[in-house]
């Protein structure tokens, strides 16, 4: 719980998160059907019927080219507010008939679940950490949905726990909610004061509170509306705060001072910029406010004393398109992590005086993508990747080009920094875990280079990892590029197939992200377990889009190269078909956000490889959100996607692979689609038009299934049992759609 900066957080600034977020005859015209209410209907066996959205004319055109949307209507304009009764009754709907046919599998969705449950422990705690005077950690009681936050005092390198303070039970900040979330949480320097924010319904909008931990009651200031973190300045009596305007967007870093009305903070920096984004943050010795802005391809930052953070800021550097960089401060001197002369980044210094004459620490390397910097005392930790792989690299203040490697076993991996809020450290809180390693907690003793166990996820069912095999493979893309894949499976696969009588190759599942540059790491999961002791491989697609291999890969995945992301996907699925690991039908997916996006374009282009498709909150009606700048997230995503209000190239490129404009009469494979009410980043009528659309016209009679959570967003049901119930319900989905699940009615 301390205010110490991220800095690739700050790179990004807030700006836009994970949105994830072309017709053949796009003036085609529609032909006149009749309509019906939406509603779960019985036909006259008794089966419920699905849904069927009522179409209702509606039209937009841009650069000559004019799209018929009759879906549009699900769209409640009045949002973020969604009252429309049409709309909500045909959500209900769908949720009713999800309910109906998913009610046959609902033992099986029980047993999973009890299944899933057990191999979490319970009454579990994170290795307490040393912050200042107290030791602080959190954990779960036996039963309890959220977690206990705690402090003790700390006596030498331990925690004094017979004094441990209890600071947030989110249980009780969760109690009479169908859905909590707790978000920044920030301990005064002195101590003394917790503030901390709270969302009660998914929308991702804020509200912040102070207690005072000497009398345990909370202070009269009251910050609502309010997105990023909370960060104390000026000797603890003012925080900074990002405040979410109706947009859902963070535009201003602004000053609370303790015991003021809200209605009198200062505004220390305002962005004119709607696509930009800000956040704020502390350098490593806490002593200058970090004012970061930006969008997914540019930064600007300024600096202000945390001890005086009215001053006038210093800007760092003016923005440039196409340049990012971050940066933290040390001793006076300013450290710089930047993109701006190779795409895999350098580490550059500056003085305070000349904050923009940047000269190079670390020159960036075709080899090794920098992705990071910490800033302590007697060394500082570079972080990146190297073919892939996750690299933590020690090194000196006195020789920056001598690096002392943390290294691991395992062939496949991710590792990396874990909670280090200290700047005056002999030792480094790291975490690790591999396809087939539960995740480990170390200390990595700086001197000696020794690694010390601190904790192993315990699995009380029970998991013996000698009984899997975790695999790296190459697919060849249609394009000639080289494509990893991770691949996890039981060792006696086989057998386990042929007791299950399954005969031929085995199912597989699928799974990507594919934007914004983030890498899917190959790291554990105990849910995954339910799938891969059944006989099911387990892969992740290392598909450009995300940053696995570099900055390059991503930016292969982005703007008009777009389509590498799904088809590396879909010849990533082909791929592991021809090295029999699966066969055509048997290969199962998921993706959520953006990666819904993928699962979109996949079955579009390629849906006889798949038997089954999950589809979390999915960005498919990318035409119809870049097209509106009101929506949250547009202005900044259009660096990501392109911006087809401005550009007809981008207009077209997007049309030809929108998942929702790309919807055509053919076979789909058994889908379960997911969304949000509450959601600021997918909108809920996203996957409510794609469904919908989806019914209109396929031809197969394959199960379609939407679930819309009424009182969350993006993420879900909150809770770690209300979460684990909703994988639990996809997973039941997915093995009943590939005949594995028990006999029950209904299909």
């Amino acid at each position: 719980m301390n205010d110490r900066i991220s800095r690739l957080a700050l790179a990004c600034a807030l700006a836009a998160t994970t949105f994830a977020p072309a017709a053949a005859n796009t003036t085609r015209e529609e032909q006149p059907r009749v309509t019906t209410p939406s509603s779960a209907a019985q036909d006259h066996s008794g089966e419920i019927k699905p849904p069927v959205a009522a179409k209702k004319p509606h039209s937009y055109t841009h650069h000559g080219i004019t799209i018929e949307d009759p879906y549009d209507w699900l769209y409640d304009k009045s949002y973020p507010t969604v009252d429309d009764k049409a709309v909500l009754d045909h959500i209900k709907a769908e949720n009713a008939y999800f309910e109906a046919k998913m009610g046959a599998q609902a033992p099986f969705t029980e047993a999973l679940f009890t299944e899933m449950r057990a191999r979490i422990k319970e009454d579990d705690s994170t290795v307490p950490q040393k912050d200042g005077d107290y030791f602080y950690w959190s954990e779960f009681e036996e039963g309890a949905q959220y977690r206990k936050h705690y402090r003790a005092p700390a006596v030498g390198d331990m925690a004094d726990a017979a004094k441990a303070e209890l600071l947030i039970d989110e249980n009780a900040l969760a109690e009479g909610h169908e859905y909590f979330s707790l978000g920044a949480a920030s301990i005064s320097q002195n101590g003394r004061f917790l503030a901390y924010s709270t969302d009660t319904n998914g929308s991702e909008r804020y509200i912040a509170r102070i207690k005072d931990l000497q009398t345990g009651e909370h202070l009269p200031d009251v910050i609502e509306n309010l997105r990023g973190d909370l960060v104390w300045v000026a000797n603890d009596t003012a925080l900074v705060y990002g405040p979410s305007t109706e947009e859902w967007r963070t535009l201003e870093a602004k000053l609370h001072v303790i015991g003021t009305p809200v209605s009198a903070d200062v505004t220390l920096y305002k962005e004119e910029d709607q696509s930009f984004g800000v956040g704020t943050g502390l350098s490593s010795q806490e002593d200058w406010l970090i004012i970061a802005t930006g969008d997914n391809e540019t930064s600007e930052v300024r600096l202000v004393p945390a001890a005086n953070p009215t001053a006038t800021p210093i800007l760092v550097k003016p923005r440039s398109k196409g340049v990012e960089y971050s940066v933290d401060m040390r001793d006076g001197e300013l450290w710089v992590w930047t993109n701006d002369d190779h795409i895999n980044f350098r580490l550059a210094k500056a003085k305070l005086e000349s904050p923009s004459d940047w000269q190079t620490v670390i020159a960036g390397s075709d080899d090794f993508y920098l992705t990071g910097f910490e800033l302590y005392k007697d060394f500082f930790v570079t972080e990146g990747r190297l073919d892939g792989l996750d690299q933590i690299q020690l090194r000196q203040y006195a020789d920056p080009a001598k690096i002392t490697p943390i290294t691991f076993p395992e062939a496949s991996y991710t590792a990396g920094l874990s909670n280090n809020p200290e700047y005056d450290v002999s030792k480094l809180r790291l975490a690790y875990q591999s396809m087939v390693t539960p995740s480990t907690v170390y200390d990595y003793d700086v001197k000696t280079g020794k690694l010390t166990t601190l904790k192993t996820q315990v699995i009380p069912s029970g998991y013996d990892a000698s009984l899997y095999v975790a695999e790296r493979v190459t697919i060849t893309a249609r394009d000639g590029t080289q494509v990893p894949v991770s691949v996890m499976m039981r060792k006696d696969r086989a057998e386990i197939l042929k007791q299950a009588g399954i005969e031929g190759p085995g199912p597989l599942h699928l799974y990507a992200y594919g934007a914004y540059g983030y890498a899917i790491p190959p790291g554990f999961s105990t849910t995954r377990l339910s799938l891969v002791d059944r006989g099911f491989a387990y892969a992740i697609a290392h598909i450009r889009g995300g940053d696995d291999l570099g900055r390059r890969w991503y930016l292969q995945g982005k703007m008009f190269e777009r389509t590498n992301t799904f088809n590396d996907f879909v010849d990533a699925g082909r791929g592991l078909i021809a090295k029999g690991y699966t066969a055509e039908g048997k290969v199962t997916a998921s993706g959520g956000s953006a990666g819904g996006e993928l699962m979109g374009a996949i079955i579009n282009q390629d849906p006889s490889q798949y038997g089954a498709i999950v589809a979390h909150v999915p960005f498919v009606d990318v035409l119809g959100t870049m097209l509106n700048e009101k929506l949250p997230l547009t202005p900044g995503e259009w660096q990501e996607w392109g911006n087809p209000i401005e550009s007809k190239e981008a207009f077209a490129y997007i049309l030809s692979y929108s998942p929702y404009d790309q919807v055509v009469a053919k076979a789909y494979p058994p889908m379960l689609v997911t969304a949000g009410l509450n959601d600021p980043r997918v909108t809920y009528w996203e996957p409510a038009k794609w469904v919908a659309k989806l019914r209109e016209v396929k031809t197969d009679d394959n199960l379609l299934l939407m679930k819309t959570n009424m009182g969350a967003g993006h993420g879900g049901q909150s809770g770690r049992w209300n979460s684990l119930k909703e994988t639990a319900e996809e997973y039941a989905f997915i093995l009943w759609q590939m005949g594995m699940a028990p006999k029950s009615e209904g299909k």
